[in-house]
């Protein structure tokens, strides 16, 4: 249980270090993204560990990936350069 709460620690770090470097314009400043990796991962690694029980460490840290993942995506801005379209199309 603590070797995999530390690999999805780490994982989650990586994605958010990974995120941070890849979209340093669509994230908030690295001081928010870096420990949301972490905590999305910890959070998913304890779901799915909750869920499947133990001897699957593999699908846990599966799972810790996801959530860091979607927890992540949630941080993501829109883009400036597009224009808004518009709700009504005959308007």
């Amino acid at each position: 249980m603590l070797l995999e709460a530390l690999g999805s620690a780490l994982l989650g770090l990586a994605l958010a270090w990974a995120a941070s470097h890849r979209l340093p314009h669509r994230l908030p400043s690295r001081a928010l993204v870096l420990p949301t990796g972490v905590i999305g991962a910890l959070f998913g690694a304890f779901v799915t560990h909750t869920s499947l029980g133990p001897g699957h460490v593999l699908a846990t840290l599966g799972g810790s990936v996801v959530m860091a993942v979607a927890l992540l995506s949630l941080l993501l801005r829109p883009t400036r350069g597009r224009a808004r379209q518009q709700l009504t199309p005959y308007a």
